[in-house]
């Protein structure tokens, strides 16, 4: 996981996927900037997540906000998402000598879905 290159503290992506965070009731990515692609795969999600009434954030999210969210049990799931991956789950961070380990390490109910409906349908292109 990649965090900006200046404060070293915001997340900004995972290899070279765009990242989420299930928080709560909220799904947070980084806001898009250049040189990172925003992505169709990315766009999918927004639009799939917001049709399912999952509110999206497109905002700043600092390393420290998600073991925050992990310590008081308000992190759901996170993933990556691009083309060739579509969805990947993150299973733990490790930052500063600390770690979580996210959802017992595997993908989650809505990772798991966005996955199914987004395969299914290039799928269905085919």
């Amino acid at each position: 996981m990649w965090l900006d290159g200046i404060k070293r503290k915001y997340v900004e992506e995972v290899g070279t996927m765009n990242l989420f965070f299930f928080i709560g009731d909220k799904l947070i990515t980084p806001r898009w900037k250049v040189p990172f692609s925003p992505g169709v795969t990315r766009d999918s999600v927004i639009h799939l997540a917001n049709e399912w009434k999952v509110k999206v954030l497109e905002r700043k999210l600092s390393i420290d906000e998600i073991f925050k969210a992990s310590k008081e049990g308000k992190l759901k799931e996170a993933f990556g998402s691009g083309t060739a991956a579509v969805i990947s789950p993150v299973g733990e961070i490790h930052h500063n000598k600390k770690r979580i380990i996210i959802n017992k390490g595997k993908i989650g109910p809505l990772s798991q879905k966005l996955y199914d409906e987004i395969t299914e349908f290039s799928m269905e292109k085919r």
